[in-house]
């Protein structure tokens, strides 16, 4: 019997691993639990760079066509969070977007990808810009792999719509948070 569990042991710890390692991970190599100054967007009162992080993902779910990044904010006092970044129709052979990718003039991202508004009422990346003294702020940055090659949107489409098409394909999501605040000065 105790023979018969430590094989039984052995075998749940070797498939757990293997588990494991076959989920769908988003990482950078920029971020930590902290947004800085780099990701800080530039407007608003804020004077960051606005540079997006480089992010990189693997173990999409077979049957992945596309994927799709967003950042999201969901404690921005609207009352509808606010959406900072979306990006989709990204082609099924990229695993990584380089840091400074949302900036569309730089065009760092694969042909074909579209980068459309967000809340600043912009297209590409707007990084963390939390009202002073507002408190730590998260920003959940979510990629999507995603069960068609193009969500049929355009750059001008809200984040709403966006948001929408991304929940109805997606196959699969995996999200790192970070953190951010303002203090008054």
């Amino acid at each position: 019997m105790i023979k018969s569990n430590f094989i039984l042991g052995i075998l749940l710890t070797i498939s757990s691993t293997l588990f494991a390692q076959n989920t769908f991970t988003l990482t950078s190599n920029d971020l930590g639990g902290q947004a800085t100054i780099t990701e800080e967007f530039n407007g608003f009162g804020c004077t960051g760079q606005n540079k997006s992080p480089q992010l990189s993902w693997k173990n999409a779910p077979e049957g992945t066509k596309s994927f799709a990044v967003t950042m999201y904010d969901p404690d921005a006092p609207t009352g509808s969070g606010w959406w900072h970044w979306l990006v989709f129709d990204i082609p099924a052979n990229t695993n990584e977007l380089v840091a400074g990718a949302g900036d569309v003039t730089l065009k760092l991202t694969p042909e074909g990808t579209i980068q459309s508004i967000t809340d600043y009422g912009a297209n590409g990346y707007g990084g963390p810009c939390p009202p002073e003294g507002h408190g730590i702020h998260q920003y959940i940055i979510t990629v999507y792999a995603l069960k068609t090659d193009t969500l049929g949107l355009n750059k001008d489409t809200n984040p709403a719509v966006v948001g929408y098409y991304l929940w109805n394909n997606a196959l699969a999501k995996a999200s790192i948070v970070t953190y951010y605040q303002r203090t008054k000065k």
